[in-house]
């Protein structure tokens, strides 16, 4: 087992118990106690899996989830005290995989966590097919890169799953439910509004041009088309 996780919780001993745990599964573990350290082993130690709590000094999980939208494929879980609906909404918009509320059980983290890790690699077997090409916009899949007239566009994890499911299946309309699930793959606690959120700050990384080649179907969903319609 290859896999590398970073467990971030300013209470050293929460950390030591999830690391201890997820050790003895066979992972290799790193822990960090701050989200300045946090950024900073995400860069050094380039982990598989990010379990983070909310509630830190110096830098909240919210805020080192922001500071992420180039991460390519790291896998995200947010831990906080909290239980109220808005701090999921938020954490799970910012990019988190799934969210849980302390106190938990050690088990149900590491059932999530490898659940997600799954769902990762599923995501990554995608290497094995053909690059999708519109026009002057690319997917390199093996990379995980999106090329537009020659420039790379910077877009998170799920912005890109999105859009390769999406341009995968030209003209099949998928429900919001569905994205969800193939996407996430969880039961997400906030409804189907994180996937709008998601696709609006797609069309406006895909820019004017290409913004159109994924449509919204009233009521149902979103679909993408393999024609663009250039001012």
């Amino acid at each position: 087992m290859e896999e590398k996780i970073l467990v971030v919780d300013d209470e050293k001993s929460i950390a030591d118990g999830i690391a201890y745990a997820f050790k003895r599964e066979g992972y290799i573990v790193e822990k960090a106690y701050n989200g300045e350290e946090a950024l900073y082993k995400i860069q050094t130690f380039n982990p598989h899996i990010l379990i983070i709590d909310v509630m830190m000094p110096k830098m909240s999980g919210f805020e080192v989830c922001r500071k992420l939208d180039n991460r390519q494929n790291l896998g995200i879980v947010m831990l906080t005290a909290k239980s109220d609906i808005i701090d999921k909404v938020l954490g799970l918009e910012l990019g988190a995989d799934d969210y849980i509320t302390k106190p938990f059980d050690i088990r149900e983290i590491l059932a999530r966590v490898k659940s997600l890790i799954r769902r990762l690699n599923k995501h990554s077997n995608q290497s094995e097919e053909a690059d999708i090409q519109i026009k002057e916009l690319k997917v390199m899949i093996k990379q995980r890169k999106v090329i537009i007239k020659g420039e790379e566009i910077e877009l998170t994890p799920k912005e890109y799953d999105l859009l390769v499911l999406l341009l995968a299946h030209l003209d099949r309309v998928y429900t919001r439910d569905e994205l969800l699930d193939l996407i996430w793959g969880m039961d997400y606690i906030g409804g189907t509004r994180t996937v709008d959120i998601h696709i609006q700050r797609l069309r406006k990384k895909l820019g004017k041009t290409y913004d159109n080649i994924i449509q919204t179907v009233y009521r149902v969903g979103y679909k993408a088309v393999g024609e663009i319609y250039e001012d």
